[in-house]
């Protein structure tokens, strides 16, 4: 059984040591008969020396030039070898508790696939409260959050991975569709929460209240057209690090 992890970077110099370090110390804690894995970082047209810092840190490079997560993940995974992906955002960090949970999703037999639910630090009580609602619409849906998506390859494939219309959210179309192709082969798609992934809060602390509420706002009334075109998706795509 062969995991293959796949990061993708946009001017993430700042965050992807400490990020692949979490991987690396996840995966040593995690070590048994018959597991092997890799570490792919896509730099998605970084401006920093992303790439330099992974390739540094043992990881495998490979560079996407248009700028959107799901091309990034997608390119990602054209290089993997493994026959299950993680996708981990380079701003989330690993922990051997959640791996070893994974782990035991992958060995069962049951699932094509897994997320996670959130841990956030030192978040204001709007903040907070957005993410309780978060947290319960994707355990309750079964839908993966973006900094963590786990799924077998083969399904991965047969979906046609990350929807290149969308510059956001696509993790959400994604586990609709591998729960879709799951239900035809009796496999389920799960949401984990005994070990929440820790990702970052900096969204929070780089943009306003009133910017993050004017962008849930506008994908919730004007969902097609602001999806599929980053200049309406600026904390996203904006580059604010």
């Amino acid at each position: 059984m062969q995991l293959s992890i796949v990061i993708p970077a946009f001017n993430e110099a700042r965050l992807i040591q400490q990020t692949l370090q979490s991987v690396a110390t996840s995966v040593a804690a995690n070590t048994k008969p018959g597991f092997t894995s890799e570490v792919i970082v896509v730099d998605n047209n970084s401006s920093d020396n992303t790439a330099d810092l992974a390739r540094a840190a043992g990881a495998r490079v490979v560079f996407e030039p248009i700028n959107q997560i799901g091309r990034a993940r997608n390119a990602g995974a054209t290089q993997a070898t493994g026959d299950w992906l993680l996708f981990l955002d380079a701003d989330s960090l690993l922990s051997p508790e959640l791996l070893a949970d994974i782990l035991r999703v992958m060995e069962s037999g049951k699932y094509v696939g897994c997320g996670s639910t959130l841990r956030m630090d030192d978040l204001p009580w709007w903040a907070n409260l957005t993410l309780q609602l978060w947290t319960t619409t994707s355990v309750f849906c079964r839908w993966a959050a973006g900094a963590l998506v786990v799924c077998r390859r083969d399904a991965f494939q047969a979906v046609g991975g990350f929807d290149h219309e969308l510059y956001a959210l696509d993790e959400i179309r994604l586990s609709k569709q591998l729960k879709q192709w799951g239900r035809q082969r009796g496999l389920q798609f799960t949401i984990l929460t005994r070990h929440p992934l820790e990702t970052s809060s900096r969204k929070i602390s780089l943009y306003s209240s009133r910017e993050i509420a004017a962008q849930i706002f506008r994908i919730f009334f004007l969902p097609k057209k602001t999806l599929q075109d980053k200049k309406h998706l600026s904390v996203w795509y904006d580059g604010r690090r």
